[in-house]
């Protein structure tokens, strides 16, 4: 593991141990908390800004420039590349140059002085040696980014500090306490990212959350785009300096250099003190210089995007809790309550208030939070009753459910037996039978009935009740309920006899008509057994007996009618046929004697 990577581990463990429990704040730190107290979320994203800002500045305070240029000048081999491409510049301005212009640099301090920044111009303004310092000012701003990585992550504990402060008064110490966790969260890189180097593509957290890691994403992002920024700036800034100084200073040189070699002036002087050690030294410090600028320019550009993120973090929090967030800024009685609720709860607090509010408006929370009906829905309600009371929008219905259906709740869920029904049209020995149906069939049509023919009915034992049920629709149903209710023992044993042989027969009983003939009738049974036989309806012996027993008064005249509709209408053409005959008999006879 590099050092860094031991740096950064050992960092992230005392950090997430000072974060998980925030020791006193110090008085120097009590001035920044304080000033976190801010009306607008404008206001303490500038705090938040200010406090990262302070934090990366003092971790850049440690940073040795020099030494990190020199680092990355012997890897480049920098020192190669400049003999090379003084070597080559010389040739070109000795070529170019004229006998009398390289003999006039020897007498002349100017000509010389031309000499050298012609060398200085073609060696450092090559692309080359642009290309060369523009990396090695990205190596070395690489290095650097992993300082401020480090650094960024010493704001933790002021910025989650100052979201509790920012948070604390207005929300509640719940929220502040949850979007501070979050805030800590997103300083926390994973382990895997320890190793993680800054290069030109993004560093993407293996396996992270949604929260986990994100500033430390953010920042390393931002740092590779700036690595390579850097570089190409410092390639501006320095090269016109480099070569101004570089030049300026084997003019000074020439003066105390001994005259030689009058066939190429004084371009070996000038070479040689471009290659001299001092030269290099001058350069590597121009570079130092120029990226310590270039960095802590771009410092505040690393606090501004930390503080983004961070107000961010507590944006999400707020879309993903508008209505509690509003409330707990609103009424300081919701607030307390907030305070008894931790994380996992807060998805049941949204839950909970959404159908509150959709159905009794914020008047129905407050009341709730008086008669402590919310605080047994958010702590104490199942899952179950939870569901039930987002699909009927009412509290009171899941709260009344519960108490009905008891350890029996998921059932009636499951079988979405409280979108038919009401809690009030069910006993708890009525509900018990017809969740112990298990067919949801036969219990959605016993949900639909009545209170008074479900009663009835689930006094049958289970598996002919569930015959029944399936068999019958939900009117029959309540005719069947109707019926039994009525009847005696034994002749509501028949019935039920009947019906679940052959459900067919229970449409000759449906309808209030019949059913109020049957229950009008004198003899019921025999009413009954009309109305179930089966068989032809043109049976004259049948038809002769229900005939006698309705002119006896047993049987309502309306069910002979329901009974034998065939039968009686064609009696009644035949006997229609046989007046008209004796009519015609009787009266034509008559006009005849007339005539």
């Amino acid at each position: 593991m590099s050092q860094f990577a031991k740096r950064l581990t050992a960092l992230v463990t005392a950090t997430t141990l000072v974060l998980s429990n925030l020791p006193p704040v110090p008085v120097v730190a009590q001035e920044v908390i304080q000033s976190c107290k801010v009306d607008n979320e404008e206001q303490f994203r500038e705090r938040v800004a200010e406090i990262t800002s302070g934090a990366l500045r003092k971790g850049l305070r440690i940073v040795d420039y020099e030494a990190l240029v020199d680092d990355q000048w012997r890897k480049n081999d920098m020192d190669a590349l400049i003999d090379r491409l003084v070597d080559a510049a010389a040739k070109q301005v000795r070529e170019e140059s004229t006998w009398s212009e390289l003999i006039a640099s020897i007498a002349s301090k100017d000509e010389a002085k031309k000499l050298a920044e012609a060398v200085a111009e073609r060696a450092y303004r090559s692309d080359a040696f642009k290309s060369a310092v523009q990396d090695l000012s990205t190596d070395v701003g690489q290095e650097v980014a992993k300082s401020i990585e480090l650094a960024t992550l010493d704001a933790a504990v002021p910025a989650v500090r100052c979201v509790r402060a920012f948070l604390g008064g207005r929300y509640g110490a719940t929220i502040a306490r949850i979007v501070s966790e979050d805030t800590r969260v997103a300083f926390e890189p994973s382990t895997s990212d320890l190793t993680a180097t800054i290069g030109t593509g993004q560093v993407v957290l293996a396996g992270s959350q949604a929260i986990a890691g994100t500033i430390v994403l953010l920042v390393r992002r931002t740092l590779t785009r700036m690595a390579s920024r850097v570089g190409q700036r410092v390639v501006g800034a320095v090269l016109s300096r480099v070569v101004s100084v570089i030049a300026g200073g084997v003019g000074v040189v020439l003066i105390a250099k001994d005259l030689w070699d009058l066939r190429h002036g004084v371009l070996p002087i000038i070479t040689s003190e471009m290659k001299s050690e001092t030269a290099k030294a001058n350069i590597r410090a121009e570079l130092a210089s120029a990226i310590s600028d270039q960095m802590n320019a771009h410092v505040d550009e690393i606090a501004a995007k930390t503080a983004d993120r961070i107000v961010d973090v507590w944006r999400a929090f707020r879309e993903a809790h508008t209505k509690v967030v509003e409330l707990s800024e609103k009424h300081e009685p919701f607030k307390s309550f907030l305070g008894t609720v931790g994380r996992k709860g807060m998805p049941r607090v949204d839950r909970v208030v959404s159908i509150i509010l959709a159905k009794e408006g914020e008047a129905g929370v407050r009341t709730r939070l008086r008669d402590g009906t919310l605080d047994e829905a958010v702590k104490r309600l199942p899952e179950a009753a939870l569901t039930i009371a987002g699909d009927t929008g009412s509290i009171d219905e899941a709260l009344a459910w519960q108490s009905l259906a008891g350890e029996d709740l998921d059932q009636v869920l499951s079988f979405e037996i409280h979108r038919a029904a009401k809690p009030d049209d069910f006993t708890e020995s009525d509900l018990a039978r017809v969740i112990a149906l298990d067919d949801r069939l036969a219990i959605s049509r016993m949900t639909a009935l009545d209170k008074a023919a479900r009663h009835v009915l689930t006094e049958l034992d289970t598996d002919r009740l569930r015959n029944v049920a399936r068999a019958l629709s939900s009117g029959e149903l309540t005719d069947l309920g109707g019926y039994l209710g009525a009847l005696g023992k034994d002749v509501r044993e028949r019935v039920l006899q009947a019906v679940s042989s052959n459900p067919q027969k229970m449409k000759s009983l449906a309808g209030a008509r019949v059913r109020g003939a049957i229950m009008n009738s004198r003899n019921q049974e025999a009413a009954l057994a009309m109305m179930l036989r089966t068989g032809s309806s043109f049976n004259l012996l049948t038809l002769n007996d229900d005939f006698a027993r309705v002119v006896d008064g047993q049987i309502a005249p309306i069910l002979l009618w329901e009974k034998h509709p065939y039968a009686i209408v064609t009696i009644a053409v035949l006997a229609l046929i046989v007046l008209m005959i004796l009519r015609r008999l009787l009266f034509g006879s008559r006009r005849r004697r007339a005539a």
